[in-house]
């Protein structure tokens, strides 16, 4: 049976106690209507903001999964291990701080030429993937003289719901020739293939891939307020 998770950003939703929600993540088991699952925060720094919005430069994130709007109970918590030099490491803790897992993204042209995302767990092999295929990795650099044009007509469109061109972002996890989970880019969805596979740790795995979009995107962590 096949989990789907989905990321949805919450950027008017700020009547919540305790300020501003940044996403919520719905759940699917394709048994019935996806449900809300997890409310994913910024974990601030003590320096607030401004620190993490510096800290994130380096690839380092700091979230945290609540069950529910009022932020009564912890789904997960996603903490940077180290950060910096091509390679960032994420550790995904339970509610009473227990390690669920372990994400690794080494950077473009650091360990090959596309981004290379790990999913680790205790007792099981690497689940390894990268970001999309080597084809339409081509074609998008073939056609990347053109984004100047792309952006520019946004511009004088208004902006709006104007269709930014984003480069590949398909991720398809592979452990003992088996594929365990995927990353869909359409709808920023990610795919539980195996069924021991710990749903919390694709709630954060679908929280973190979307922070490190690129210029053109509109990471859902980078806001200023």
């Amino acid at each position: 049976m096949t989990s789907t998770l989905t990321l949805k950003a919450l950027r008017r939703l700020r009547t919540t106690p305790g300020g501003q929600l940044d996403c919520r993540i719905s759940f699917s088991d394709g048994s019935g209507t996806p449900r809300p699952v997890a409310y994913v925060e910024r974990e601030l720094l003590p320096n607030g903001i401004s620190a993490y919005l510096a800290a994130r430069k380096s690839g380092a994130r700091s979230f945290v999964l609540w069950a529910d709007e009022h932020r009564q109970t912890r789904v997960a918590t996603l903490v940077t291990v180290s950060a910096g030099s091509g390679r960032a490491q994420f550790q995904v803790l339970g509610p009473q701080g227990e390690l669920l897992g372990m994400f690794t993204r080494d950077k473009a042209f650091s360990q090959g030429l596309r981004t290379r995302w790990t999913v680790s767990r205790a007792g099981s092999p690497d689940a390894v993937g990268y970001k999309g295929r080597l084809f339409w990795w081509c074609v998008w650099w073939l056609c990347s003289p053109l984004l100047p044009l792309i952006v520019v007509a946004a511009l004088f469109s208004g902006g709006g719901d104007f269709p930014f061109p984003r480069g590949p972002r398909r991720i398809k996890w592979r452990s003992g020739g088996q594929v365990p989970l995927e990353f869909k880019s359409s709808g920023d969805t990610v795919r539980l293939y195996a069924p021991e596979l710990d749903w919390r740790l694709g709630a954060a795995l679908v929280a973190l891939i979307p922070s490190f979009d690129g210029w053109i995107g509109d990471p859902w962590d980078r806001r200023k307020d």
